[in-house]
């Protein structure tokens, strides 16, 4: 099993996880829950693959599918272990941008696009199954809030390019590129940071 597929199915745990969540906090049925924990897993990889004309990752591989449904399942089931609902969809949700911000700009490095364009497909990845869960939750997406969210991926999506043309050994390029996108995200949300605002307090 190679890393990169390693850190997809890892990705793919954890946003399957964090949708679970949205989905039970919204009093969903089964079939309800299970679309949320799909769309918030693979949506973002979906766009990103038909956008760089690509074979879509999880149609040519059902290990995806059992994956999304292994860990729906166990949510649900140990759904009051997870007392913090919120804490605990906040910590998944982050796991998960860290690992598919990384494989999307991966993707991008493959098919040799600029530079740009691999934070830009990371940030895709990472930050568009949110997007839809958020949507069909019918919830403002996070990444359209004031939250730093995005700017996280775009920072750790950045260093990863960078580092990975360095002799590190790829495994500790990993480490730094998702620990400082989940850095990031924990400091914001510990200090209150936030993007400026462009409306004006009454």
């Amino acid at each position: 099993m190679s890393l990169i597929f390693l850190i997809d199915l890892l990705g793919t745990v954890s946003f399957s996880i964090s949708g679970v969540l949205t989905a039970l906090k919204k009093q969903m049925d089964p079939f309800g829950i299970f679309i949320i924990a799909f769309v918030t897993a693979v949506g973002g990889g979906t766009l990103r693959d038909l956008l760089i004309d690509t074979p879509v990752f999880w149609m040519g591989d059902l290990s995806y599918l059992y994956v999304i449904l292994g860990a729906a399942v166990l949510a649900v089931i140990f759904r009051k272990k997870l007392s913090y609902v919120r804490r605990s969809l906040f910590l998944f949700d982050t796991i998960g941008i860290a690992l598919y911000t990384i494989i999307g700009v991966e993707k991008g490095i493959e098919a040799g696009f600029h530079p740009f364009i691999c934070v830009g497909l990371g940030t895709m990845s990472a930050c568009f199954g949110g997007v839809i869960r958020d949507i069909l939750c019918n919830e403002i997406p996070i990444i359209f809030r004031k939250e730093i969210y995005a700017t996280a991926c775009i920072v750790g999506g950045s260093a990863y390019f960078l580092l990975i043309r360095t002799t590190l050994p790829p495994e500790i390029v990993v480490v730094i590129a998702g620990v400082i996108i989940i850095g990031i995200r924990l400091l914001a949300v510990l200090f209150k940071l936030s993007l400026p605002s462009i409306y004006s307090k009454p």
